[in-house]
């Protein structure tokens, strides 16, 4: 029996895809870019590899920019892709007990809203190589940033998202639940009908809304602070379904804070959207009042981990944030020579 697992299993790297003028971040390239080079830095000070996938005529220069800033531990593996939301494409990594493995899901740009023809064949053409097990590949669209798991097989997804039929036409809320218990081990999933910020092309993402802790816990982006906000009452209603469904749980309700564009369009800035990585919650903050609340509540929800802030500010200007731009793997999944090859300096792989 196999089992995806869950965030903070211990970790030997993460994934990341390098932002450059070929993807949607070109408007921001500097900010975004310096928002990657402190996310670097936070995981590899925190012994954990980074495997950044970069185009090729950015790879010397990146490898430079990094070696120049004295950032270590990092794995340049030459790719192309359509741009940088590596949590919806990245492989996801399940155990038998024994042996992790990755298992890779059909991609198609949040059903079929942008072109993901490369993200959908990055694992299959540059992730792949560097894994011990071979790929376990499905037919289904899924998204990482569409699924949350916690120890003990209980997988969270959204209503919203799964029934997107631009993603697997009318495939049934129960067929999902049978196919995420064969594919991914599931022993119960919940699937919440409540919930999703304006602004957010993924349907609702799970990632943006509620997050598992590994004692019995759940973080949740609520809307406390803000009553008087379009959010308040979706919000509202998925803590009380949350609550509902998880009775025994502790639960964790994060601020809201309001950022529009320079376009006066309200952006989906979530205080859940964190990657939890090796005893560190990497979290984001976006330059707001509702920081350093959020951050405290973290710090409750998490007593375990140290709680390492990082400006999102630029992340959000793409409707997304921390979480949605990185993909955990867990210890055991990649090749001890690729490892080796990675855990000193910045190191340009061949596949």
């Amino acid at each position: 029996m196999h089992i995806l697992l869950p965030e903070w299993h211990p970790q030997e790297a993460i994934i990341l895809a390098w932002p450059d003028h070929k993807t949607d971040w070109a408007p921001w390239l500097p900010d975004v870019q310096h928002t990657y080079i402190e996310l670097i830095r936070c995981i590899t000070e925190n012994n954990t590899c980074v495997i950044m996938l970069v185009r090729n005529t950015q790879a010397l220069p990146l490898k430079a920019k990094l070696t120049e800033l004295s950032i270590s531990k990092v794995l340049l593996v030459v790719a192309d892709y359509n741009d940088t939301w590596v949590r919806d494409y990245g492989f996801l990594t399940c155990s038998n007990g024994e042996r992790t493995f990755p298992v890779d899901y059909q991609f198609n740009g949040w059903g079929q809203k942008f072109n993901a023809t490369k993200d959908n064949s990055i694992n299959q053409i540059a992730l792949a190589s560097l894994c011990i097990k071979p790929l376990t590949t499905y037919d289904l669209v899924v998204e990482g940033g569409a699924l949350e798991i916690d120890a003990q097989g209980h997988l969270l997804s959204t209503k919203l998202c799964l029934t997107n039929p631009r993603r697997n036409g009318d495939l049934a809320i129960e067929q999902y639940q049978s196919l995420f218990t064969e594919q991914l081990g599931a022993k119960r999933v919940s699937i919440f009908t409540n919930g999703h910020l304006e602004g957010d092309d993924t349907d609702g993402h799970i990632d943006t809304l509620v997050r598992f802790t590994p004692d019995s816990g759940l973080v949740i982006q609520s809307a406390f602070n803000r009553p008087e906000d379009s959010h308040y009452a979706g919000l509202h209603a998925l803590v009380n379904e949350v609550q509902e469904q998880f009775p025994q749980h502790n639960l964790f309700e994060l601020p809201l804070p309001f950022i529009e564009n320079a376009e006066g369009e309200r952006l989906p800035a979530s205080y859940a959207n964190f990657l939890i990585s090796n005893k560190q919650i990497i979290a984001p903050i976006y330059q707001q009042k509702e920081d350093e609340l959020a951050l405290t509540i973290l710090r409750k929800a998490y007593p375990n981990h140290k709680i390492h802030p990082v400006n999102s500010l630029p992340l959000v200007q793409q409707f997304g944030s921390i979480h949605c731009i990185s993909m955990q793997v867990p210890v055991g999944t990649i090749k001890p020579n690729i490892l080796f090859a990675c855990a000193d300096g910045v190191t340009l792989y061949e596949h």
